[in-house]
């Protein structure tokens, strides 16, 4: 199995607003860089949209880690919340109704395609590949604002 590291980040002007994401694959020594925007989202929606690109892009199985600064997006998968969610038929334990229901059953697909691992990373604190996901996902929104 390819061994295979995913960093992504989503960043949001105001939340909702304008958002994008960035993600970078990083395999054998090379990097693929990815991002995109949406003109009405938000920051949870997007650190989630960031992640799942870049795990259906790829082509077959892989072990991954995929790193990012999303306590939403690294606790919901680490602690379990998320399976929980969707075997109660997508609510959580407070009866609440789960937000980003159609992202989640995307990463879902992806989770149990590959053999992820999730790391959270602290955002904004240097970490060389989070900062450039940050800058690909700001620039991303920054080209559908003008």
């Amino acid at each position: 199995m390819k061994e295979v590291t995913i960093y992504s980040d989503g960043a949001c002007s105001g939340n909702p607003g304008p958002g994008g994401w960035g993600t970078i694959q990083v395999f054998n020594g090379h990097e693929l860089e990815l991002s995109a925007a949406e003109e009405q989202t938000t920051n949870n929606r997007m650190e989630l949209l960031g992640a799942i690109m870049g795990l259906e892009r790829l082509k077959e199985p892989c072990a991954v880690t995929l790193v990012s600064d999303s306590r939403y997006l690294c606790e919901s998968i680490n602690q379990g919340w998320v399976y929980q969610w969707e075997q109660k038929g997508w609510r959580k334990a407070d009866k609440k109704p789960a937000l980003n229901v159609d992202l989640w059953e995307r990463m879902l697909a992806q989770l149990r395609r590959h053999r992820v691992t999730v790391q959270w990373v602290k955002g904004h604190d240097g970490h060389p590949y989070n900062e450039r996901c940050d800058r690909l996902a700001v620039q991303a929104y920054l080209a559908i604002k003008k």
